[in-house]
């Protein structure tokens, strides 16, 4: 029986399907979390076949020993995995200290964590990437901007979603970054790419072959969702345009990707942009070596009327599957903001659309920034459908209270 230690397997929430489908595929199932073993959902425990509670999943020494724990009762470990992006450095350590083979090494983080090494790759793979400056001093930071043009974006180099993100529209912001940045934090700044983030998502085999692909856009930028405390919505594709598809497969060449689950993002140009491509070509924004965050496997599942989660299990234990996908539809997210004057009352949106609403949840305040506070999941066969419903739950009757 194969070893699977999951880090972390009780959040997000829905991670417990994970460790279900690989029980379910005879996999010896070893959880590490910081959550009390009774305070666990009935759906984990019964999806574990062992758990060891760390009083924090930060303290590297914890998580350490429980591992050890977990060799030296069960022997070889063959899989450590979180699917979560706030560990991946983590899980990379932990393989490489106990010699798990199965995944990213040490080695591999740069290239797959740094933003400013991601660009290599997508040269690679012929994709275009924004021109950049890593953040030195002020005097620089105004040259690069004077050649590449307001706006510009800074981000921290290894970073996770949109936190501390910047949109610098003149010298007099860019002199405000320079006091509100991280000291001890390295940023990349890069020329503003007029987009909307076009994903592919994939699962990927021992050979780097996709077993499964899908993908979504999020017309609204995560930068400002998180910055002005917007609302957030985002949608999986019916469809997967061929040459997202393209350039996703180029990506998991050029990247080495294999026996992973991967959320790759780019823009896909809104005009023509001198050096990045005509109106309608894509351009790379990042590599992400795990799913896309929150409820989007659980999306994907009502899109395409498939098992995600099972697919990934299948991937781990037989390198295959024969999980195939159904009818597919649009699958729409809408993350709403509290203090908001919505038109359309959360009864109102849940008759409405109670055909076609699949989730109705409260946000976690943990990803609240970059996802609102009251989420709404539903599908629909046509983008016509889908516009009407985003339309219905944006809407607002007055000023924000």
């Amino acid at each position: 029986m194969k070893n699977f230690i999951f880090i972390s397997p009780n959040f997000p929430a829905n991670y417990w399907m994970f460790c279900r489908e690989l029980k379910k595929n005879g996999l010896n199932v070893l959880g590490i979390g910081d959550q009390p073993y009774d305070e666990l959902t009935a759906d984990l425990k019964n999806s574990l076949n062992e758990y060891y509670k760390v009083s924090n999943l930060e303290n590297d020494d914890e998580v350490y020993r429980a591992v050890a724990f977990f060799i030296y009762k069960h022997g070889r470990i063959d899989w450590l995995e979180s699917n979560n992006e706030y560990w991946l450095e983590r899980d990379a350590r932990l393989r490489t200290d106990f010699n798990i083979t199965s995944g990213f090494q040490v080695s591999d983080i740069p290239h797959i964590k740094y933003k400013s090494q991601m660009k290599a790759f997508y040269a690679a793979a012929g994709i275009p990437t924004a021109r950049y400056h890593m953040v030195d001093t002020l005097a620089n930071c105004l040259e690069f901007a004077s050649q590449v043009n307001y706006p510009v974006v800074a981000k921290p180099d290894n970073g996770v979603g949109a936190s501390h993100t910047f949109k610098i529209e003149n010298s007099d912001q860019m002199g405000q970054f320079f006091s509100l940045k991280w000291p001890d934090t390295s940023y990349i700044m890069e020329e503003f790419v007029d987009g909307e983030v076009n994903s592919y998502d994939a699962i990927i085999d021992s050979k780097g072959q996709p077993m499964f692909e899908t993908g979504n856009i999020t017309p609204m930028s995560i930068m400002d969702i998180v910055n002005k405390n917007d609302n957030s919505i985002f949608y999986i594709l019916k469809h997967l345009p061929d040459d997202t598809r393209k350039a996703g497969r180029a990506t998991v060449k050029s990247f080495g990707v294999k026996s992973r689950f991967v959320h790759f993002e780019f823009f896909r140009l809104l005009k023509d942009q001198e050096g990045l491509g005509k109106k309608g070509d894509l351009v790379a924004l990042e590599v992400n070596m795990r799913p896309s965050g929150g409820v989007t496997p659980d999306m994907i599942d009502f899109a395409h009327n498939t098992d995600v989660y099972k697919i990934w299990a299948d991937m781990i234990a037989f390198d295959r599957s024969t999980m195939p996908a159904g009818t597919s539809s649009y699958c729409a997210f809408a993350g709403r903001r509290d203090g908001k004057a919505f038109a359309l009352s959360h009864a109102d949106i849940a008759e409405k659309y109670r055909a076609n609403i699949k989730m109705m949840e409260r946000i976690p305040d943990v990803l609240s920034g970059a996802m609102g506070n009251q989420m709404y999941v539903a599908v629909f066969q046509s983008r016509e459908e889908m516009d009407e419903f985003y339309n219905d739950i944006l809407r607002c009757q007055g000023p924000e209270v």
